[in-house]
């Protein structure tokens, strides 16, 4: 595929070398004359301007790319320089925005404005990506879909509960959230009405964050005590972090050593987490603050020797499992040789989400890392005149095994029932297996 990277920092220049890595053709824009130079990139064109630039867009051939991520280092240069990369003829195009004035659809769409598919958040995915390595007993896997609207999370079933036993059909779940996939000695399946829950699954509950959390509650019954995490640094990364912890239920406390940044993070908690103001990657502080007590510990602060070193005085204090970022993947062997439990990378985490994204047709985003055996989780925007749209969801002749797990309008996550229909630019989220994709895709496709 031809793909137009714009921005060739740290980011950028990283997926695009995952990418040409990959055999993508790939272009890099990048306005800092001393960076052109500098960027060691084989196989990877790199030519040096503005990407605000309609003329250097045009060189860089936007008017036929596949793909168009803009990386740079400022949001409002992303927005405009892929709004621009789209309207000269660029397929699809991915933004790297971190402020949420720009991510909070709630007054106004920004995404949707700037004609971007997907907003790439680092901070914000690679705090899914940590809570996704934080898990209670039973919780096996949380991914995020849908630009984080629908929440997968594949829990281990270790108790008798309500809803083990019976069929799916008479289970009462909510309208907000379905069950999957269920994953039985090793092979996933797309879970069926007739399916029953038994003990020993793994169950993929797909929703909405909050009747998820609901559900799973329901299938741990007496499972409780609230997991204690202790999370080093303030930053966004914590921050977000700490959001999507709080709202499991988890008792968190934040370690941060700016006064100001504290009197903030204690304004957007309330109570939902416990601020303290110090350095957490101390021995002292952590010793002080009961890390012998802690179920986890997430380093996020400062450089990559700073956050692995903090896991490692955790560790020795007594804290159960540790989670430090690091943005080199030459640490990854360091980490696991001193003992700390998981090491995350933002870079790792974007190209991921680059490399997701590298589809054509109506597919967006796909993900064949999840659940075992063959089946895929994809993410489809509905094309105007597609077949979708002119019958209802039940009269729709998807390939089986297939569950149309949700459908994003205008932000908003449903859950379609039989008499769905499906409308232009609807983002549906669903699970088939991998010989059915591309029969799937074709559903949702803009007729040619």
């Amino acid at each position: 595929m031809q793909v137009l990277v714009l921005g060739g920092g740290t980011v950028g220049g990283y997926i695009a070398k995952r990418l040409s890595e990959q055999r993508h053709d790939v272009t890099v824009v990048e306005s800092r004359r001393e960076l052109c130079q500098e960027l060691d990139l084989n196989d990877v064109r790199v030519l040096c301007g503005n990407a605000l630039h309609a003329s250097v867009l045009f060189q860089a051939a936007a008017t036929t790319a596949d793909v168009c991520f803009a990386l740079t280092g400022s949001d409002e240069t992303n927005l405009l320089a892929g709004s621009v990369a789209r309207a000269m003829g660029a397929r699809r195009v991915g933004a790297r925005v971190n402020s949420i004035e720009f991510r909070d659809f709630t007054s106004f769409d920004y995404r949707r404005h700037f004609l971007i598919d997907r907003f790439m958040t680092q901070d914000y995915l690679t705090a899914i990506e940590i809570a996704s390595r934080i898990r209670e007993p039973g919780a096996m896997l949380i991914e995020h879909f849908a630009n984080g609207e629908l929440e997968l999370q594949d829990v281990l079933i270790t108790r008798e509960s309500s809803l083990t036993g019976r069929p799916l059909s008479d289970l009462k779940l909510s309208s907000d959230v379905r069950v999957g996939a269920i994953t039985r000695d090793g092979l996933s399946k797309i879970a069926t009405a007739a399916d029953k829950i038994s003990l020993g699954d793994r169950v993929a509950l797909m929703g909405t964050r909050a009747q998820v959390e609901r559900v799973k509650k329901t299938l741990l019954t007496g499972s409780a005590l609230r997991p204690y995490v202790l999370i080093a640094g303030g930053g966004e990364i914590g921050l977000n972090t700490a959001r999507i912890l709080c709202h499991r239920g988890y008792d968190v406390k934040i370690f941060e050593r700016n006064l100001e940044r504290c009197n903030y993070l204690a304004r957007q908690f309330g109570n939902g987490a416990t601020i303290v103001h110090g350095d957490g990657r101390r021995r002292a502080t952590l010793d002080e603050q009961g890390a012998d007590k802690a179920d986890f510990f997430i380093a996020c602060a400062g450089d990559d020797e700073n956050n692995i070193m903090a896991c490692v005085e955790a560790l020795e204090l007594g804290t159960r499992k540790c989670v430090a970022v690091v943005k080199h993947g030459d640490y990854a062997e360091i980490v696991s040789k001193l003992g700390v439990s998981e090491a995350v990378s933002p870079y790792d985490v974007m190209a991921r989400q680059a490399e997701g994204f590298m589809h054509v047709g109506a597919l967006v985003f796909q993900n064949s890392r999840i659940l075992n055996g063959d089946v895929e989780v994809l993410e489809i925007e509905v094309g105007g005149g597609s077949e979708a749209t002119r019958r209802e969801l039940r009269d729709l002749p998807t390939p089986r095994p297939t569950l149309i797990v949700s459908v994003v309008r205008d932000n908003t996550a449903m859950m379609p029932s039989a008499e769905f229909k499906f409308c232009e630019n609807d983002l549906v989220v669903a699970l088939t297996t991998s010989p059915n994709v591309a029969n799937l895709v074709h559903l949702f496709e803009r007729p040619r």
